[in-house]
């Protein structure tokens, strides 16, 4: 039997002074990403069957919510020309707040140095997305 493949992966999160109705709710809908998504999502617009099309620093996309409230879920899915992946997404309860984690799949056509480069990344976005929900009302 040979050994099961698997990708590397990496997860970050951010602990948010906002409910976890508030914080799903945000990130539910997906023409809020390019506000606290600065690094990557320029703008997304409706599209057909759930799809919302993307406009990247990569060039043109993708996306798709799974979404669960009752589970905080907030999986989607990605597709671009070079590669699609499922991003598994929650938000949880933080004592009066919530916590926000994404969990991000290595993709074949990454290799390990744009892959961190990429994760270093979501960094930015994080901060962005906190310093938002929180200073807004």
């Amino acid at each position: 039997m040979q050994p099961r493949k698997i990708s590397r992966s990496i997860t970050k999160s951010v602990d948010l002074r906002v409910g976890v109705e508030r914080a799903f709710d945000f990130l539910n809908n997906p023409e809020n990403w390019p506000k606290w998504a600065i690094v990557n999502m320029k703008s997304v617009k409706p599209a057909t069957d759930g799809w919302y099309d993307t406009e990247t620093r990569q060039g043109k996309g993708q996306l798709k919510m799974l979404s669960n409230r009752p589970l905080g879920l907030l999986d989607h899915l990605w597709k671009d020309p070079q590669a699609s992946w499922t991003v598994p997404a929650r938000v949880v309860p933080n004592g009066d707040g919530a916590t926000f984690l994404m969990t991000f799949f290595q993709p074949p056509v990454l290799d390990d140095h744009a892959f961190d480069a990429a994760a270093n990344e979501v960094d930015i976005e994080m901060a962005k997305l906190k310093d938002l929900l929180e200073r807004e009302p």
